[in-house]
């Protein structure tokens, strides 16, 4: 990758759809949830062309508005290693309003989950854990990319969900280590949020309540693209929650999608299905 003022030569470009909303409604329908989406595209090809992955992936889209302007874009960089760096243009996703998700969750009977990431304006996530909650639905919030969350939308989730280097931004700890990641995690608690699940790259993930904790390993998979890893973790823990799983096999399903998630490229065509999320937990 290029440090500030470099230029590096690539070896190939592609265009794949994604955006942390879509990546996560994909990887828990692709799991076997139902799955309502709400968002927004823009009126550009990409639109049109993210409004088609979301139906032919079987997930409602009512609640996916198109408003004018672009799309949301992703500029994502992969080193040989798989490791990546990503810049993030919000378009349509910007436009989303706390007053459509609310209307839009309203519309949506049986809701077991609402899940929602940073990828949107700051008062739409917090409509959606409101309202979510108040549905009687299990809120879940993926910080990414941190933003400035207040302490009144954290006491409205549920499960949240940060990487370390989120976590560490959240709290100010130093979560490098197994111990600081257990110290952020019981740390959110304290914020108010019920349950912290803090995901650690290829060290696994922790989890803690006011009560418990765990922790989880990672499946042994090769790795070629790590794009979209945290949105399968994500994808893969919710699935599990929304069919009454406990929180050891749940987190056991998210370590296996995300796993799953870095053995090709690309965000969408990376998501595990349900037959090959089954094969590794039973490997």
């Amino acid at each position: 990758m290029p440090d500030p003022g470099e230029t590096v030569i690539g070896r190939t470009l592609d265009q794949h759809p994604g955006g942390k909303g879509l990546n996560q409604a994909v990887a828990a329908a692709r799991l076997g949830a139902r799955v309502e989406m709400i968002g927004a595209v823009g009126t550009d090809d990409s639109g049109a062309w993210l409004r088609d992955i979301v139906t032919s992936e079987s997930i409602g889209d009512s609640g996916v508005r198109t408003v004018d302007g672009p799309s949301g874009t992703a500029l994502i960089e992969v080193d040989r290693t798989g490791m990546n760096r990503i810049v993030v243009v919000p378009g349509a996703n910007g436009k989303v309003t706390p007053d459509e998700v609310a209307a839009a969750l309203d519309t949506i009977d049986d809701i077991a989950i609402v899940l929602t990431q940073g990828e949107v304006p700051l008062a739409s996530i917090e409509a959606a854990m409101v309202v979510g909650r108040a549905k009687g639905a299990r809120t879940v919030l993926n910080p990414a990319p941190v933003i400035d969350y207040p302490i009144e939308l954290l006491r409205a989730v549920d499960i949240v969900l940060p990487n370390e280097h989120e976590a560490a931004q959240l709290t100010g700890i130093d979560t490098s280590t197994l111990e600081g990641a257990q110290d952020a995690a019981a740390h959110l608690v304290g914020l108010g949020v019920t349950c912290a699940i803090i995901t650690r790259g290829g060290e696994g993930a922790i989890w803690a309540t006011a009560h418990d904790s765990g922790s989880i390993g990672v499946f042994p998979v090769t790795p070629v693209d790590t794009v979209a890893a945290g949105d399968g973790f994500c994808g893969g823990l919710v699935a599990a929650l929304a069919e009454g799983l406990e929180i050891n096999e749940a987190m056991r399903w998210a370590s296996a999608a995300g796993g799953l998630a870095t053995t090709k490229a690309g965000a969408v065509p990376s998501l595990p299905t349900r037959d090959q999320l089954t094969a590794l937990l039973n490997s």
